[in-house]
């Protein structure tokens, strides 16, 4: 035995935790939706497409395709028609609610593009980041990584209905936990983060300090403590029901489980898949 023969090797390391933003968004949100989302197998029944989910992904689908193009081809005429290409109708009302919000899906991308230094190179698009920390694996898919003056920038697309501000971008964990995941994976300083906000054309930003950066990721290792003791308690033969409770509130309503949960019914309406799209 190693401890006959003098050495000490103490308890095995504690196994890290993979979590992402929407893993932990979800943890946050209810722990019975993460376990449905994350856990169970099989995984209940989703609901169906939401019509402002549909718009955001036909967005974010144009804008990487006109920065996987040439930086010669990124004009405005191009954004648009990778627009044009990508469209979905999913949780749309109808047909005519689909056409009028894929106009106004064009003229935010027209503008957006016509708006910004389109001869920049990212550093990444859609790019996964990952950074292991003491408790965790924080990674995560990034909308747009810039490189301005020898720092990593980076950049989220936004298509909701409100505009945001400096202190949406300061308090948003995924972007925090994003900036941690890029400057570990492409090896450069990474403290701002951008809210691109297409409907209104504004820019949310924040320069994050290595203690705000220390305070996400702290908040982040407390809920994955959580949720992993909670995953592991799980396999181990514990009651989901305990060790997943519901958490209703106006969430429910937007839940893609709500079918399987009669709590979240009972919690709040149930709306048409059309209901958060902008007036």
């Amino acid at each position: 035995m190693p401890e006959q023969l003098g050495f000490d090797f103490g308890a095995m390391p504690k196994k890290l935790v993979r979590v992402t933003p929407a893993k932990l968004a979800t943890w946050a949100d209810c722990p019975r939706r993460f376990r449905m989302a994350y856990l169970d197998r099989p995984a209940p029944p989703r609901g169906g497409a939401w019509a402002h989910n549909t718009l955001g992904a036909v967005v974010h689908n144009a804008l990487k395709g006109l920065f996987d193009l040439p930086a010669a081809q990124r004009d405005p005429d191009r954004a648009v028609s990778l627009l044009h290409r990508q469209w979905k109708s999913e949780g749309f009302r109808d047909a005519d609610q689909a056409a009028e919000y894929r106009e106004r899906a064009v003229g935010w991308v027209h503008d957006y593009v016509a708006g910004i230094d389109t001869s920049i190179e990212p550093v990444g698009i859609e790019r996964w980041v990952s950074t292991p920390t003491a408790k965790i694996v924080a990674e995560g898919r990034v909308d747009r990584i810039d490189l301005r003056d020898g720092e990593l920038v980076i950049v989220d697309y936004k298509t909701g209905r409100h505009a945001l501000s400096a202190d949406d971008a300061r308090g948003s964990q995924a972007l925090a936990l994003y900036a941690l995941a890029a400057r570990r994976t492409l090896r450069k300083p990474c403290r701002r983060v951008e809210l691109h906000h297409l409907p209104s054309g504004t820019v949310a930003v924040w320069e994050h300090t290595e203690e705000s950066l220390g305070r996400h990721l702290g908040r982040a290792e407390e809920a994955a403590d959580e949720l992993g003791l909670a995953s592991d308690t799980l396999a181990a033969g514990g009651d989901p029901e305990i060790l997943f409770p519901p958490r209703t509130g106006n969430q429910c309503t937007w839940c893609d489980f709500r079918r399987s949960c009669p709590e979240g019914r009972a919690a709040s309406p149930e709306l048409e898949p059309w209901a958060s799209l902008a007036p």
